[in-house]
């Protein structure tokens, strides 16, 4: 169980937002670089990334502050936003991510999704949004009809290393990760599913650790974190102990 901590990139700093709205962007730190060396610091293992301007127009837009976090730490990288074909990918790839996460090409072009699966075996995830049961695209600007296990069924059989599923009302809000739909979408495919939206304090990762959370990859935690409602040696301590208890 992996507690993943978000750098959410917009205009090359460090914010979270509320509900996905761009317009409520709180800025957190203006060097992302250096947010991403503190939780290495912490004792994070892995970080997760989006480039949001790059959500919202469909292409990688934050690409020098991406490539200053690659430098600045020594923990693998998961991206999401904006990356939208197998050149980018690959560019992605090469310069030292671990894994690129697709989601509004996984509603558009799920060929693309199961190509560069097959070419870049163990590299790809899929980033599934959701507003109301319906999964959202294009930064969250933009409702589909498809419904979240109907999406991730598509790819049951592609090869996707982990699907990180966000509830966008509970984004940005601290009103704790929708455990239910969480968990049955990870119950639903055999794809590692790792939970997004609304961590909100140490109760949330000790629900992660429950018998019926068990089979989640991890959790991402954002705002908790920056508003120190979440203490990072706490919160990894109690995952270690939960770990060290299943190895028992």
């Amino acid at each position: 169980m992996i507690l993943f901590p978000a750098i959410d990139l917009k205009d090359g700093k460090c914010v979270r937002l509320k509900l996905g709205d761009m317009d409520t962007a709180t800025v957190y730190n203006e060097d992302p670089a250096a947010q991403a060396r503190a939780f290495e610091d912490q004792g994070f293992s892995w970080l997760h990334v989006v480039d949001l301007n790059g959500a919202f127009q469909g292409k990688s837009v934050n690409s020098a502050a991406v490539g200053a976090i690659l430098k600045a730490t020594k923990n693998p990288v998961q991206l999401g936003g904006g990356i939208r074909n197998l050149a980018q990918i690959e560019d992605w790839l090469d310069r030292g991510l671990s894994r690129v996460i697709l989601g509004t090409v996984a509603v558009r072009e799920p060929d693309l999704v199961r190509q560069a699966c097959r070419a870049f075996p163990g590299k790809i995830a899929v980033g599934i949004d959701a507003r109301g049961g319906k999964v959202a695209v294009e930064g969250w600007a933009e409702a589909s009809s498809l419904g979240v296990i109907e999406l991730a069924k598509k790819f049951e059989d592609a090869g996707v290393a982990a699907i990180i599923y966000t509830d966008i009302d509970r984004d940005g809000v601290l009103s704790g990760i929708n455990w239910e739909s969480t968990i049955a979408l990870a119950e639903a495919v055999p794809i590692p599913v790792i939970a997004s939206g609304g961590l909100a304090s140490l109760a949330d990762i000790r629900r992660m650790t429950l018998p019926d959370a068990r089979k989640l990859e991890g959790a991402i935690s954002g705002r908790a974190l920056y508003d120190g409602r979440i203490d990072p040696a706490e919160a990894l301590a109690i995952l270690d102990e939960a770990r060290a208890g299943l190895v028992q």
